[in-house]
């Protein structure tokens, strides 16, 4: 059995990496929407916000990262946080996705955000599976949410509250 991944906070020089790993996925087309692949230019404005983004690390290699974003502009939800996982594909399969998660949840609620939300392909079993075991809870579905190469696809949403920042 290997050591969980060291999990910590991203920063500039991750910026490369997390480009990759997205890349990846975006090539897959089964976890995102996005066409455009993402330059470590990209990631910048991602970093060094109110919003964490964190990666995974093994021998001294990122080879996951989370992020997380507004999830809508307007104050009423500024308590709100949207986020988006990805895990290298020689890296899957390891519990690598938990690690990082449950470091999430409590970066998340160190930040003062009370809930965190997030849409996942409905054909994304294994991403649905982490997350329910985790204790998020499957809202609903959004039906043909959008195309991708000319295929329309559903989404779940996702959510969990994060009880330490509920007042």
């Amino acid at each position: 059995m290997t050591a969980p991944p060291t999990v910590r906070a991203a920063r500039r020089e991750d910026r490369a990496a997390i480009a990759a790993i997205y890349n990846a996925a975006l090539a897959e087309r089964a976890s995102t929407f996005e066409t455009r692949p993402r330059t470590p230019e990209d990631i910048d404005a991602w970093l060094g916000k109110r919003h964490p983004v964190l990666v995974a690390e093994e021998d001294g290699r990122v080879i996951a990262y989370v992020s997380t974003t507004a999830y809508s502009p307007r104050e009423c939800y500024a308590g709100i946080a949207d986020f988006s996982i990805y895990v290298a594909p020689e890296a899957r399969g390891r519990n690598v996705g938990q690690h990082l998660m449950q470091a999430l949840i409590r970066a998340a609620e160190g930040a003062g955000f009370h809930k965190l939300t997030s849409r996942v392909f409905a054909t994304n079993v294994r991403s649905r599976a982490l997350l329910g075991r985790l204790g998020f809870r499957e809202v609903g579905v959004h039906e043909k949410h959008a195309p991708l190469d000319g295929v329309w696809h559903d989404i779940v949403v996702v959510e969990k509250l994060l009880p330490a920042n509920v007042k």
